[in-house]
């Protein structure tokens, strides 16, 4: 069922907020993560100091990383090449080309890789599709662009409806 397909694995507050080390645990060794609005705001130009610090963090306990937004080349490479971090742009998520794109770049399978984002109908919706950990963060930015505004009324509906029917483990 759809529903099932929208729910993530975990929901944290922030990439800030998952720890790395029960990654590990579970045999991750890559992460493919969203860009605008997981690890920085859609409209902040280049990574946070923090942001930096969080890469690096992820590089030392031997974790790859791989940028997969839906924004184009300018963009994601603007924050994606400073890190040093690879980059799929124009993913067209929630298709599955992208993560499968992302997985055999990093060389991993899916049991070993984990998807982080801030949607459900793109980051979560196309890592389950894969059948990828996924975790949910709430946004960065309190404001978006215009299609992604679009989605966020559609999740707004979708959540309701999930936590009517008690199927959504987290609280807002």
């Amino acid at each position: 069922m759809i529903t099932s397909l929208l729910i993530p694995d975990l929901h944290v507050d922030s990439i800030y907020d998952i720890d790395l080390v029960q990654l590990k645990q579970r045999g991750v060794k890559g992460i493919i993560t969203d860009l605008d609005n997981t690890l920085i705001e859609w409209d902040r130009p280049d990574a946070t100091p923090e942001l930096i610090t969080w890469i690096k963090e992820l590089k030392e306990h031997g974790f790859s990383v791989v940028i997969v937004s839906n924004n184009n080349e300018t963009r994601v490479s603007k924050v994606a090449e400073p890190l040093g971090v690879p980059y799929i742009h124009q993913a067209k998520k929630p298709t599955k080309n992208a993560f499968h794109k992302a997985t055999r770049g990093m060389g991993l399978s899916v049991q070993e890789t984990v998807v982080i984002g801030d949607q459900l109908f793109t980051d979560v919706l196309g890592g389950n599709r894969m059948g990828l950990y996924t975790i949910l963060v709430v946004p960065v930015a309190q404001t978006d662009s215009l299609i992604t505004r679009f989605n966020r009324r559609l999740e707004r509906v979708a959540l309701n409806w999930m936590r009517k029917r008690g199927k959504i483990p987290w609280e807002d």
